[in-house]
């Protein structure tokens, strides 16, 4: 299930003219479930959680759920949101890591969450994943805006990834 079957506010309703916010500006809730894959074209898992750092006003994490059966045994991930991607051509998320060194990043059960907003986790995840931690306009780490990193990925011509005053965004789609 993509973005646009859950878009029940009709915000992705006429991608044609540039007329609505997305996939510029997104709504949260239809994120929430959406695919992850890498460039192998392997699955990830899907978003299950959009983690806000509320003191610096940006998105912190994706809770991405990976592994286990029919939601038994999954192993969930903070993925740092500049990591991600969002493919408008294929109606998923990007994350340019393979599945072997996502088995390998740090994790945790669904019962035992770790505290997310303390420095140390912070930096072990943003160390995993090649990421600046805190940096309004940081880059991913292929050197690409998220969601702007390879003109394959985005169908948005309009989509430049910077803002007016031509600084980069962080952890905005």
């Amino acid at each position: 299930m993509s973005y646009l079957d859950r878009d029940t506010y009709g915000i992705y309703s006429d991608t044609t003219d540039d007329s609505g916010p997305g996939p510029r500006l997104m709504g949260a809730d239809t994120l929430i479930g959406e695919d992850v894959y890498n460039r192998q074209d392997e699955d990830l898992g899907d978003i299950k959680e959009i983690m806000l750092d509320m003191r610096q006003g940006q998105v912190a994490y994706a809770v991405l759920s990976f592994g286990g059966w029919l939601g038994m045994g999954d192993k969930l991930f903070a993925v740092p949101w500049q990591a991600l991607q969002l493919d408008t051509v294929n109606k998923r998320f990007l994350l340019d890591v393979s599945k072997e060194h996502l088995k390998n990043a740090p994790g945790f059960d669904k019962d035992h969450w770790p505290d997310m907003a303390s420095t140390e986790f912070s930096t072990e995840i943003h160390s995993f994943y090649h990421t600046q931690q805190n940096l309004g306009g940081a880059r991913t780490a292929s050197g690409s805006v998220m969601g702007s990193g390879s003109s394959s990925l985005q169908s948005d011509p309009g989509y430049s990834g910077s803002t007016e005053s031509g600084t980069g965004r962080s952890g905005n789609l």
